[in-house]
């Protein structure tokens, strides 16, 4: 079984992202701008936006972090998002979530520029994504997309399962793999036979939330499986799939952690330099 190291692959991303950026800046003598703007003082929002700084500094992004406190009016953050989509030199702008509870996220998502948006979250990147257009892609189903080609460079006719109907991964991954000429089964809690679904698949990714739910008598010989499951339970971080059962039928798998986290922030780099890229053309 190929375990798929999500952290070393998103190292080759960042250093292909890196040299990209020296080429930019020799070309257009600038270089892409992510701001980040982070509400209140939740730890792993923290966490997550620290690491995106330090990532984004590493390929050389010019990169800053914007802080409210978490009492900050709507207005304020709606003001803000409106000067950045003004402001030149950022080519990405991303709002942490969650929010606070009264600041509306459809909101902030729609008043972000279409083509800053980083998170692939706005309408209309949605709705260019599954037109088969030229947009933003939301980091994580963009992440395991990579993962996936990394194992199998040609898709084209095979079955994939989704396991998860979020906005944030399972839709956009159904988007990415039909471009790829799967034929993609989208599949979530209501899903009659879920086991019956999975193990017709070549290709399975589960971001559903639930710790361990697929098993390995869900698998195929051979199949490729990407689990996008963070889960915190007493044993530790477990992801959506029984790793120990599952590694001894799948062709390739995703460890957690280690697998599709590294990966997302890599993508939000490629992502903010994609953008940058469209706004010179």
């Amino acid at each position: 079984m190929i375990l798929i190291d999500g952290k070393k692959i998103a190292a080759e991303l960042r250093e292909e992202l890196k040299q990209e950026v020296v080429e930019l800046k020799t070309k257009y003598n600038k270089v892409p701008g992510l701001t980040v703007i982070l509400i209140g003082d939740m730890a792993p929002s923290q966490i997550y936006v620290r690491n995106k700084e330090k990532s984004a500094n590493e390929v050389g992004l010019k990169s800053e972090v914007i802080r409210y406190p978490d009492t900050v009016e709507e207005k304020t953050i709606l003001e803000k998002i409106e000067e950045l989509n003004n402001d030149e030199t950022i080519s990405g702008i991303l709002v942490q979530l969650p929010l606070p509870k009264h600041i509306d996220k459809q909101k902030v998502i729609e008043t972000i520029a279409p083509s800053k948006d980083v998170d692939g979250f706005h309408p209309m990147n949605v709705g260019n994504l599954s037109s088969g257009y030229e947009s933003s892609v939301p980091c994580t189903p963009l992440g395991c997309y990579l993962m996936i080609k990394k194992i199998e460079p040609n898709l084209s006719g095979k079955k994939a399962v989704v396991v998860g109907r979020s906005n944030l991964n399972g839709k956009p991954m159904t988007q990415l793999l039909l471009k790829e000429n799967c034929t993609v089964t989208i599949t979530h809690s209501r899903t009659k036979d879920l086991k019956a679904e999975c193990l017709e698949a070549d290709i399975i990714v589960a971001a559903v939330g639930i710790p361990e739910l697929v098993k390995g008598d869900w698998v195929k010989k051979d199949a490729i499986v990407i689990d996008v499951g963070i889960n915190k339970t007493e044993n530790g971080l477990v992801g959506d799939v029984a790793f120990d059962e599952v590694s001894k039928v799948a062709k390739a798998l995703t460890p957690v952690p280690g697998g599709v986290g590294p990966m997302t922030i890599a993508c939000l780099l490629k992502n903010t330099i994609d953008c940058f890229k469209r706004s010179q053309k």
